[in-house]
């Protein structure tokens, strides 16, 4: 018998908790184990001739180096956007779609508060990002050698994957707050991926336009790969505002569920 919120859910993600894993790990070794085809001089002088602000822009400028490449493709492009999209619906689903679904309301006639309901399934959410950057990290070390990144170390590998996940669950955080304060799934799902879009924006493209340099500093894409982990291992600084501003958007959609009437 399952006795906690905190582990009915993850026992009720179980089977999309592993079908993401294995996507995300399936993607970023994928990409992670193209990286030799850029030692190969012909595509230096080939990225050597594209415009400084496109190579800018897309963080290409040290792609040739196993670190360079690894932020710029696997860990600030393909997984950054997978795990995103996972948390992201992980976090609607933790009010909004339980509330949509009229699951919420039984739930609830169980000897369990508000807060507690919400903060658990909350950090059962943590617990599978988690999970997931672990295996991922995992894998990666087994291809290290034959993709030949070994360089970058187990130690700044495991960095890069702890930015990964508090960079993810500030995004869960935000569906989770959208979804608890208003109880619909969809504009939890979209005000949550409409911050994604934006920060990715700010961290490569609004920067290009004269004035607008300063966003990149605010992109969350900037604190995940910015400080660049698999070269310097954990930024602090980054990590605090990662998981300050998620404490935040947990704290107020617990708040903001605990006071509204739920849709019936």
């Amino acid at each position: 018998m399952i006795r906690t919120v905190y582990a009915k859910w993850l026992r009720d993600s179980r089977r999309s908790l592993a079908g993401w894993t294995a996507a995300i790990v399936f993607v970023g070794c994928g990409y992670a184990a193209f990286y030799p085809t850029f030692e190969d001089p012909e595509i230096a002088r080939l990225l050597e001739s594209y415009p400084q602000a496109l190579m800018e822009a897309l963080n290409y400028t040290n792609i040739t180096s196993p670190a360079g490449y690894l932020g710029a493709t696997v860990y600030g492009l393909v997984v950054a956007v997978l795990m995103t999209v996972f948390a992201i619906g992980a976090g609607a689903r933790i009010v909004a779609g339980e509330e949509e679904a009229g699951r919420l309301d039984l739930t609830l006639t169980h000897p369990v508060s508000r807060t507690s309901l919400a903060l658990q399934r909350v950090g059962a959410l943590a617990t599978a990002l988690l999970a997931v950057v672990a295996v991922f990290w995992l894998a990666m070390l087994v291809i290290a050698g034959p993709a030949r990144f070994a360089s970058v170390g187990a130690g700044n590998l495991a960095a890069m994957h702890v930015h990964l996940a508090a960079f993810a669950f500030l995004f869960g955080s935000a569906s989770f707050a959208v979804g608890a304060a208003t109880g619909r799934r969809a504009w939890a799902i979209g005000a949550a991926a409409g911050g994604a879009v934006l920060a990715y924006a700010a961290s490569g493209l609004l920067p290009q336009v004269d004035g607008l340099e300063w966003t990149r500093d605010w992109s969350a894409f900037t604190w995940l790969t910015g400080s660049d982990p698999l070269t310097n291992g954990l930024d602090a600084g980054h990590l605090a505002i990662l998981l300050g501003l998620s404490g935040a958007f947990v704290a107020a959609g617990t708040v903001a569920f605990c006071r509204r009437d739920l849709a019936v």
